[in-house]
């Protein structure tokens, strides 16, 4: 159909074979619309989330060609990222992916790691990935619950973790939505959990090695070409048991060479309050190692002790299919079967938090000394498989 010109659309007269109103049609669905009264308005026909719509763009010659077809072309754009046009005039809402960095901002007042934070980075990385591209544009009051699951059906069996804790994250900007009176409901509540396919739980474990591989995989780093400063934290996680961020963010002021004793602050860990670690005579001599390391103008005024931390990617290079925070879990089997140190001691070691009521009550003990004797077994049995 030959796109409508200025004269034609002033000139276009009913043909009277109808007694319907005829079209005229243009450009990005746009129609000309003609009347057997002589009237004339323009409508467009847009395709919105797989449906047909059609909306009227005002009357002819007021709206001029060239207008109708600049809200034609944005209407077009609109629909195309799913937003509905017909809404435009009276939403003030703002879209879905500017509302999600302003939460992000909000909440990570409360992280323990700030904006810049890994919690945060996470967001942002999932968001991006799976939801921006097909909701990002879409204003918040606009999005219904078939969009979310448009985001969520993709990934929901073959990566449903992932699945699951973007559902919850999408549902706290809808949440934020409502509170900032755009909305009155959230489509990504748990009741969306109904509408896709049931998906058996099943407890995500880290990858870890045995605990009698641990010593062997100390020895295989150490000769590695990795930078020493990363060696060294590697060993040093392995013999505290410590989560990854924890050793990796360990600064000189936390730790007591002589006291031997690393004091990780409460805002740095996961349970968020504070956890003393016994240092094995050999973690001392580790941290002393890091201390004589020479360092680059860039890192000098670093408070880390290790500027240059240890990745899962060092495990993988191993030859281990396991991951950093598997050490742990290596520590904690070797405790329950090479060794007699009751389970409350294990927990403490991994800076666990006691969740039954009762025994938490009378867990005003952090059992330091009696972890101190269990750390530098650890590390004796890690040294038999490790030899200098």
């Amino acid at each position: 159909m030959a796109k409508l010109t200025a004269l034609k659309a002033r000139k276009v007269k009913h043909s009277r074979r109808t007694m319907y109103g005829e079209s005229h049609g243009d450009e990005h669905g746009l129609v000309l619309l003609v009347q057997p009264t002589g009237a004339k308005s323009w409508v467009q026909r847009v395709t919105l989330r797989g449906k047909r719509i059609a909306m009227g763009l005002g009357g002819f010659p007021v709206v001029t060609l060239a207008e109708a077809r600049e809200a034609a072309l944005e209407n077009r754009r609109m629909a195309r990222k799913g937003v509905d046009p017909r809404n435009k005039a009276r939403s003030t809402a703002p879209t879905f992916r500017t509302l999600a960095e302003a939460v992000i901002q909000r909440n990570a007042r409360t992280w323990r790691d700030g904006v810049d934070s890994n919690t945060a980075k996470q967001w942002r990385t999932s968001l991006k990935t799976y939801a921006d591209g097909k909701i990002g544009s879409m204003a918040v009051d606009a999005i219904e619950t078939a969009d979310v699951l448009r985001v969520l059906e993709p990934i929901w069996v073959e990566k449903h973790p992932t699945a699951n804790q973007l559902r919850q994250r999408i549902s706290v900007v809808m949440q934020r939505a409502i509170a900032e009176g755009h909305r009155k409901d959230d489509p990504a509540g748990k009741a969306i959990e109904q509408a896709l396919a049931k998906v058996k739980h099943c407890t995500e474990h880290h990858d870890a090695i045995h605990y009698s591989q641990v010593g062997e995989a100390v020895r295989k780093m150490r000769g590695t070409k990795a930078r020493a400063a990363t060696k060294l934290m590697f060993e040093f996680l392995v013999l505290t048991a410590a989560r990854g961020g924890e050793a990796a963010g360990a600064t000189w002021d936390e730790v007591d060479l002589e006291a031997a004793t690393w004091t990780v602050p409460a805002e740095r860990m996961k349970a968020g309050r504070e956890h003393r670690v016994p240092l094995s005579p050999r973690c001392v001599a580790i941290l002393r190692e890091a201390q004589a390391l020479p360092r680059t103008k860039s890192k000098a005024k670093s408070p880390l002790i290790f500027p240059t931390p240890a990745s899962n990617k060092n495990l993988k290079g191993l030859g281990y299919d396991a991951t950093l925070h598997g050490f742990r879990s290596s520590f904690r089997d070797w405790v329950a079967e090479q060794t007699d140190a009751p389970r409350e001691v294990a927990e403490a070691a991994l800076a666990h938090v006691v969740k039954n009521a009762v025994e938490a009550a009378y867990a005003r003990s952090d059992l330091f000394e009696k972890r101190r004797e269990l750390m530098e077994k650890w590390a004796a049995f890690v040294a038999e498989g490790n030899p200098a």
